[in-house]
């Protein structure tokens, strides 16, 4: 009896799944979401084969096909022609989920910060979720998608209203989105806090639910053999009143002279209450790449900074009309801009379409010093 018990109980062993067989890498989870296939031997390989996923895949091939043809491809382009020397580090401020206009401008940075108000989500395993609540999810990223697909920018409350319900929310599953499309293999996800003096800690460290600064860090690589990459979203106050004591600014300080890129930012750099990133901008990057909802032309010593303007500028749309720049204007008139073959910012359609590529001069990059 004794042996018969136990060659029951090692057959029913044999017969259980490997510990660990169900969880899904976060880059199959990153490629299902993005409609691409996971692993063969991936748990979500089974979803992967529900008529909704298919759909699913075949509608955001066709959405990121066309992004790639008449976007992306003219970005990376323009990117290889006049931003050739970037730095390692690439601050992406006000950015929301859009790793995918970062990665675009700046392919070989070494480690990415963006951040906005947009809590950072969850993606729990997808195999643990009712397939409808799968599908549901599917269709969320595609309406939230779709404004950034076609009119380079999100729209917050349609993001909102798609991602915040439901076990799958906020930014995480769009940046995965984004990776995963842009070619990216996700080889770790971790969440990450800031002190108040900029240092990582875990979220369940003492004091951490304090912090102003929650985020996620994503380490990816570009290729078989390419150096790994990191990517960071703050969900983060970056007003006066928010940024001085969270933490986020202290931590960006800490990766040297960078690359600052903003776009569709809502004009909140021109604005008083927003003039610690602002100067935090000038002071710490050694290229800013902007659209004109950015740093207000006024603010560039022409000392310190060569400024190219790029594409045409025909003003802010019209909720933010107050925020016509003559200076800009007249840079536009006077320094023959580059003419681009892309749209960006909230003037999405291509001959509207402005961008001001402001580079420090060789004598104040010379004198320039990472904290």
């Amino acid at each position: 009896m004794k042996l018969a018990a136990l060659f029951a109980s090692l057959l029913a062993l044999s017969i259980l799944p490997a510990r660990g067989a169900e969880v899904a890498t976060p880059n199959d989870t990153a490629r299902f979401l993005a409609g691409l296939p996971p692993a063969t031997d991936s748990p979500l390989a089974a979803l992967a084969r529900d008529a909704s996923w298919q759909d699913h895949a075949n509608r955001f091939n066709a959405m990121f096909a066309q992004e790639d043809k008449t976007h992306l491809s003219q970005i990376r382009a323009f990117a290889k022609s006049y931003l050739p020397k970037p730095h390692d580090a690439m601050l992406y401020m006000f950015s929301g989920p859009d790793a995918l206009h970062a990665l675009a401008f700046f392919p070989d940075a070494s480690t990415y910060v963006l951040s906005g108000l947009e809590p950072v989500g969850d993606v729990p395993q997808l195999t643990s979720l009712p397939r409808a609540t799968v599908s549901h999810t599917l269709h969320g990223l595609e309406t939230a998608l779709n404004s950034l697909l076609t009119i380079s920018f999100f729209i917050t409350k349609k993001m909102q209203t798609e991602l915040r319900p439901g076990p799958v929310f906020g930014t995480l599953p769009v940046i995965y989105v984004f990776l995963a499309r842009s070619g990216k293999t996700v080889q770790e996800t971790t969440f990450v806090n800031l002190d108040g003096a900029g240092n990582e800690i875990a979220p369940n460290a003492p004091g951490a639910a304090k912090s102003a600064a929650q985020g996620v860090k994503i380490v990816f690589t570009s290729g078989e053999g390419s150096k790994p990459q990191t990517l960071y979203y703050f969900s983060t106050n970056l007003a006066n009143d928010g940024v001085k004591s969270s933490g986020f600014l202290a931590f960006c300080g800490k990766l040297g002279v960078a690359d600052s890129f903003t776009k569709s930012a809502s004009y909140l750099l021109h604005s008083g209450a927003f003039s610690t990133v602002r100067s935090f901008m000038l002071d710490h990057s050694g290229t800013i790449l902007q659209d004109d909802s950015g740093i207000p032309v006024s603010y560039f010593d022409r000392k310190k900074w060569q400024l190219q303007p790029i594409g045409r500028y025909v003003g802010p749309i019209s909720i933010f009309a107050r925020n016509y720049q003559p200076q800009l204007a007249d840079l536009f008139r006077r320094e023959h801009p580059i003419p681009i073959d892309f749209g960006i910012g909230y003037r999405w359609r291509t001959n509207e379409s402005n961008l001001l590529l402001a580079t420090r001069t060789p004598e104040q990059a010379a004198d320039q010093k990472p904290n």
